[in-house]
């Protein structure tokens, strides 16, 4: 059995990890919403939306349903994200 501190310390590792993927990912995200703005689109896409929810979910067992939340998470705020952006360019 690992240490605690050993556990812990590897979590501190992979919290670093995800958080510049957070970053890269609402980078991308922002630039969606500059060519929905572009494009004149709406910002909800429940199709796409669906379909990454259920590649992540596949993709993350045994955790998969865990992942999916997760993912609902990083749209919902994704889509914020967008909303605000539109919103400044009105």
């Amino acid at each position: 059995m690992r240490d605690l501190t050993e556990i812990r310390e590897e979590i501190n590792e992979i919290d670093a990890r995800l958080t510049e993927l957070f970053r890269r990912r609402m980078n991308c995200s922002r630039d969606v919403a500059l060519y929905k703005i572009e494009n004149d689109l709406p910002i909800l896409n429940s199709k796409r939306e669906s379909e990454v929810l259920d590649r992540v979910e596949a993709m993350g067992s045994p955790y998969g349903e865990y992942t999916r939340s997760l993912f609902e998470k990083i749209m919902e705020l994704s889509r914020e994200l967008q909303a605000s952006l539109i919103e400044e360019r009105k």
